[in-house]
């Protein structure tokens, strides 16, 4: 099983021995546990299994069914709780721990976390429009212009680019080579940005389409 949940510690850069800069994303990546096994034989009918992340704060409120999920599989209540794909063979078990070492140097993987929230923006920073004229008496600067006709068919057509919500949706970044791992410390070192805030969740799966 390949697959692994942690939090973005933010980025750095770290040199390589011709004496490159590389610029890297830190992922304090695991310990994670498996909570459920699921199987194709059985009542989900398709195999994975859920991952869940250990911190050092365990969640005061759980509800009676979450915690009867935990008490089952003999884990510690989480916070997070991630399924992967595995294959029909894969002996992965409730209660097994899954460690940043599962991941080796020069592997790419996907990385699918929330990305930042921007909140209510217009059409120059939501969909990089060009804007008008900046000289005087243009009165036409930031605004998104003609969004359809008025007399046929008098109506917006859906898909139309326009301001809205920005941000907090989420993000594959897709292909990210594996740098560094650090079993002591369970960090991945990640070449080039991942989605999301620091401290924020993320999920680290090997690349489909490397």
């Amino acid at each position: 099983m390949k697959g692994i949940l942690g939090r973005k510690l933010g980025m750095t850069q770290i040199f390589a021995e011709d004496g490159t800069a590389i610029p890297v994303t830190v992922v304090q990546a695991g310990p994670c546990r498996i909570v459920q096994r699921k199987t194709a034989d059985g009542k989900d009918a398709y195999d994975a299994v859920q991952v869940g992340l250990v911190e050092a704060s365990v969640p005061r409120k759980v509800t009676q069914a979450l915690r009867g999920h935990f008490e089952k599989a003999g884990v510690p209540p989480m916070r997070w709780l991630v399924e992967f794909d595995v294959e029909p063979d894969d002996e992965a078990a409730p209660g097994d721990e899954v460690k940043v070492g599962i991941f080796a140097v020069d592997e790419y993987v996907d990385v699918v976390g929330t990305g930042k929230g921007k909140g209510f923006q217009g059409v120059i920073k939501r969909h990089g429009f060009g804007g008008g004229r900046a000289t005087h008496g243009s009165m036409f600067h930031r605004a998104p212009g003609s969004i359809g006709q008025s007399a046929n068919p008098s109506r917006v057509f859906p898909g139309i680019k326009l301001p809205g919500h920005m941000g907090n949706k989420r993000i594959t970044t897709k292909n990210l080579k594996i740098v560094k791992v650090d079993e002591e410390e369970n960090l991945l070192y990640l070449r080039g940005s991942v989605p999301g805030a620091k401290s924020s969740y993320v999920a680290i799966r090997p690349a489909k389409r490397g």
